[in-house]
Formats: structure tokens, C-alpha cells, sequence
């Protein structure tokens, strides 16, 4: 969460609601990256069961985010998603249902490119820019993914660790990087359709962000070859 006071109260407790009825052990974690407006301690006051806050003073970008919170993780299955919940909760129970009939999958990664109603509710233009994005992303990094960019992926624990143990990229490219990482790990990796039911205006900006994230990319690529297993 980054500056995200008007929406996370709400969020904590539409959350722990979802999992306290769907799940016997579960765990839900909000990482402040650096938010200036107390959304932190909102979450906190709320003293919300098996609801922690991990983060940092300043603002790093949302795959340092994500990084500190699924390596804090303590869950068997790991799973990330936007703080306003965009894909709603029931997609939390799909996947774990997922990884019940897949065993052999390690990762599970939302697209939005699987069914038909996919970018339902999105303007024309934004879903023309946002499959644009993917398109150009994928074909730079030599991805075969539909939808490399969707913001909720999910891990057994054991390849979180793995995969967030080496990544680096505090930017939006972290998505690219631990694709890249599971890859060159040798992980499996399933998609699951999602489509976002809560439409806020995206804190990606297309060009600029693009642009950043090929070259970050491109460093990411040579790094990550070079490493070993």
C-alpha cells in the first residue's frame, strides 16, 4: 500500500471477513511502502486478528513492497494482490482451489487475456493501452505468459522464497523479474482468468513506465543469466 488511507480500512476488513470465513489458518499482510498519510496505522488501530503491517519510512516502489511482505510471509501459499483489492476476495479461494487440483503447479499468475470478460468494465482506450503494454513488455522479456502485469499472483512458500530471496527491482518490472526468476528455477507455472471488478485509475503511467521497465528489463535479463541456480 502506498499512500492508501481512503480505501484501507475497508480493504483490512473486507479481507479478514473473506478469510476468517473461508479459511481455518490464514494470514493477512499489508506492506507500506513509505506511505506518508497513516494508512499504516490504520490498519493497526483496527487490531484486526491475524492482520500484521510490514514496511519502511521511504517510498521504494511497489516490488520492494511486495518483496519485504511475501518474504515475511509464514503461509504455505503466498499470494499477492492490490490494496483495492481490485480482483475482489473470491479469487483468493480459486486459487487456493487451484493449487488443491494442481499439484504440480508452484505458481499460479491471474490474466486477464484467458476469458472473454476479462477487461469487462474498462474504456476502450485503457484497454487498448493495457493490452499494448503487455504485448510490447512480453515480446521484450520473451515471455509466453497472457498477462505478465496482472496484480495477483500467488506461490507455494517454498518458491516465494526462492524467487524473492534473489529479486531486486523495487519497480513495477518486479512482476517480469520473478517470472524470470521461477523460469530460470525451473518452477511451474499455471494461469488462472481474473477480470478486475473494482476500477480505480491505474498508478501506471503507460509511456514513462514502459520505458523504465524495458530498460530495467533488459538489465534484469543479463543479470539473471548470469546467475547460477
Amino acid at each position: 500500500m502506498y499512500n492508501e488511507s481512503s480505501v484501507i480500512a475497508g480493504c483490512a476488513e473486507t479481507l479478514s471477513k473473506y478469510m476468517s470465513e473461508n479459511f481455518e489458518d490464514w494470514e493477512v499482510i499489508f506492506s507500506d511502502d513509505g506511505s506518508t498519510d497513516g494508512c499504516g496505522d490504520i490498519v493497526r488501530e483496527l487490531a484486526l486478528p491475524n492482520v500484521r503491517v510490514v514496511g519502511y519510512e521511504k517510498n521504494r516502489g511497489k516490488g520492494c513492497a511486495v518483496r519485504t511482505a511475501m518474504l515475511a510471509a509464514e503461509g504455505d501459499i503466498v499470494m499477492f494482490t492490490d490494496a483495492d483489492l481490485a480482483y475482489g476476495t473470491e479469487v483468493i479461494g480459486r486459487v487456493a482451489k487451484m493449487f488443491e487440483d494442481k499439484p504440480d503447479a508452484d505458481i499460479i499468475i491471474g490474466s486477464r487475456n484467458i476469458s472473454a470478460d476479462g477487461y469487462e468494465g474498462y474504456t476502450f482506450m485503457r484497454k487498448v493501452a493495457s493490452k499494448a503494454y503487455i504485448k510490447v513488455l512480453c515480446m521484450a522479456g520473451g515471455f509466453k505468459l497472457s498477462d505478465s502485469q496482472c496484480g495477483c499472483k500467488a506461490f507455494r512458500r517454498h518458491a516465494s522464497d526462492d524467487i524473492f530471496a534473489r529479486a531486486e527491482v523495487d519497480g513495477f518490472a518486479f512482476d517480469f523479474e520473478a517470472i524470470l526468476w521461477a523460469t530460470k528455477l525451473g518452477y511451474n507455472i499455471a494461469e488462472m482468468p481474473v477480470k478486475v471488478i473494482n476500477h480505480r485509475e491505474s498508478k501506471v503511467r503507460v509511456f514513462s513506465d514502459a520505458f523504465k521497465m524495458l530498460g530495467d528489463l533488459r538489465k534484469m535479463k543479463k543479470r539473471i543469466n548470469k546467475a547460477s541456480k
